[in-house]
């Protein structure tokens, strides 16, 4: 007869289960307490980070160092508190590992960049008065850069590496509201590592730049955004500009018509040919039109130096975005007829000049005037802590380039986001472009839009990298009335009035190829050439006012597929909407 119990081997069993359920609520009770205080401490660190980018901006250092010192604190308990062996099992659990394991990533993120990229950053704040910024009499002290050189190195070293790592974290893998989060931290990160390392950058280079061991001269070509061009617009008007000791210096003014087009072409790369033919070698309008400012830059030298003789150092390329920038710090000035604040200058410089003032040439010395006293009240009534924050977002806009006839510097320069070059793809992170180019003969790129979404993943046990442009043309339904001749190119071109013609390129990663290209659903004959290992697809396309298109190419093999993907584009007037999607493969 029974006495009720269970065997020995299934009260073992049962004990057994018991324990492991006592054990897992007791790790799921442990995970979301910890979990819990993760999450605050992280809210805490970015709402210090807000608090201490406010701070920082109106110049308020001494408060600053303990808000910078609560932001470490609550990183390095973010990271503590999801470091431990449990919290490190959980992140194994198929579907919800990745969001512990993304939690946790993050929080390492953050108390790495407090510990090796803020404190450094801090300790350049307070050696270093960007009050002053060592302006006197129009001339910047070089001295303190060699100073800050150092410290800022380490800042940049700290963020690239938290870039790289960022890129890393498995966002699609996770729960929307997290993959929203590391969205927005990989853009936090990418925007401090591209303007700590322009930083870095000009505190390495300045001294010797700027005319530390002797003059120099540099070619400064300002590009118009209203008729694009690959690395921003057309070159409007062209300057030189002195550097000797630290004093920067205005010395000559020209316009493109003192550069007629060259009857042989200046030398260019196949791929800018195959893109383009030799009209960037033959017209100083549609240098910019080459790719890689790496060539564009010394290519633009050699016009000056081929026009109004003697050697120069090395080019800059703005386009028209950067003076509102710099207005926020200038304030308003006047030019012509206009009197522009950082509100109104792109719309004054890039629409109303043209109907204001039709004659080209007297729009050529308006805009000369606009970088005289720009150039004037950045360099000797602007707050100088402004000017560097203004600088600062143009460079992360990519709408400042730098190009240097000394090889050192280049090198440099070719390496940060200064340079205009087309970076390689790496470990963390593959490159795509977008390259932009106005073939309307006008000045209707004010009136264009563009929105950019990629995708990665695997279709048919392909890496497929994703890439769909759409482009739109919002010019009034009667531009071709409303709009100055001027503006729309009135058909001499061969484009209607009021329709604006595009060629849109497209390069994918290195060494991918594209296995699918059509345009708005259907395929059309395009150009193709590579850049560099890049497979670059160009369309050109005609919309009128109110249209849009859709570019959809899907690239495979080579670096396609396996990485976050990083876009490079033309900066436009309006920047574009920039979205990464999960892959949507079809049969």
């Amino acid at each position: 007869m029974s006495d009720g119990r269970l065997p020995v081997r299934r009260r073992w069993i049962g004990w057994a289960v018991g324990i492991l359920l006592s054990i897992l609520l007791l790790a799921l009770g442990w995970v979301s307490v910890r979990g819990i205080g993760a999450v605050n401490e992280l809210q805490k660190v970015a709402d210090g980070a807000t608090q201490l980018k406010t701070t920082i901006s109106a110049g308020d250092l001494e408060s600053a160092t303990p808000i910078a010192a609560r932001i470490a604190a609550n990183a390095a308990s973010a990271h503590d508190l999801t470091s431990d062996p449990i919290w490190q099992a959980f992140g194994a659990i198929p579907w919800l590992g990745p969001n512990f394991r993304a939690v946790g990533e993050i929080a390492e993120i953050a108390d790495n960049v407090s510990t090796d990229a803020l404190t450094p950053l801090l300790e350049v704040a307070a050696d270093f008065d960007l009050a002053s910024l060592g302006f006197s009499g129009g001339a910047i002290d070089l001295a303190p850069f060699a100073e800050i050189a150092e410290p800022l190195g380490v800042a940049n070293t700290a963020l690239s590496t938290a870039q790289s790592e960022v890129r890393q974290i498995d966002a699609d893998a996770t729960l929307p509201p997290l993959a929203e989060a590391i969205g927005q931290m990989r853009s936090a990160v990418t925007e401090a590592a591209t303007v700590v390392g322009s930083l870095h950058g000009a505190a390495v280079l300045l001294p010797t730049m700027l005319g530390g061991e002797g003059p120099r001269t540099y070619v400064l070509a300002m590009q118009n955004n209203a008729e694009l061009r690959s690395s921003g617009g057309i070159i409007g008007s062209i300057a030189l500009l002195r550097a000797d000791n630290g004093k920067i210096s205005l010395q000559t003014q020209a316009s493109t018509r003192d550069f007629p087009p060259l009857d042989t072409a200046l030398p260019l790369s196949d791929s800018t040919i195959a893109l383009f033919d030799d009209r960037p070698g033959r017209y100083l309008q549609n240098i910019t039109s080459i790719p890689d400012f790496t060539e564009a830059g010394a290519t633009i030298a050699a016009r000056w130096e081929g026009r109004f003789g003697g050697t120069v150092d090395g080019v800059i390329a703005v386009d028209a975005v950067v003076a509102e920038n710099l207005m926020a710090a200038t304030g308003d000035l006047a030019f012509g007829p206009f009197t522009a604040s950082a509100d109104n200058v792109t719309d004054i410089l890039l629409s109303e000049i043209y109907a204001a003032v039709p004659d080209p040439a007297v729009q050529d010395q308006i805009f000369a005037k606009a970088a005289s006293v720009l150039f004037s009240a950045a360099m000797s009534g602007a707050d100088p802590q402004a000017m560097v924050g203004a600088l600062a977002k143009s460079a992360a806009e990519g709408r400042v380039r730098i190009w240097s006839a000394h090889e050192d510097e280049q090198e440099l320069l070719a390496s940060s986001a200064l340079g205009g070059a087309i970076p390689a793809d790496s470990d963390d992170a593959t490159y795509v472009g977008v390259l932009m180019n106005d073939t309307t003969g006008g000045k209707m790129d004010y009136y264009t839009r563009a929105s950019i979404t990629t995708a990665m993943g695997n279709c048919s046990g392909s890496p497929t990298t994703h890439v769909q442009v759409t482009w739109t043309n919002t010019a009034p339904a009667d531009a071709a009335t409303s709009l100055p001749a001027y503006v729309t190119g009135d058909g001499v071109y061969g484009v209607p009035a009021g329709t604006v013609r595009t060629l849109i390129g497209i390069y994918g990663p290195e060494g991918a190829t594209p296995a699918s290209i059509d345009r708005d659903g259907a395929e059309e004959g395009v150009q193709t050439t590579l850049l560099g290992d890049r497979v670059v697809v160009q369309h050109e396309v005609s919309l009128a006012p109110g249209e849009s298109t859709t570019i959809t190419i899907n690239f495979e093999g080579g670096e396609a597929g396996n990485r976050l993907t990083e876009v490079l584009h033309t900066p436009l007037v309006a920047a574009p909407e920039i979205t990464q999607e999960p892959l949507q493969c079809t049969s």
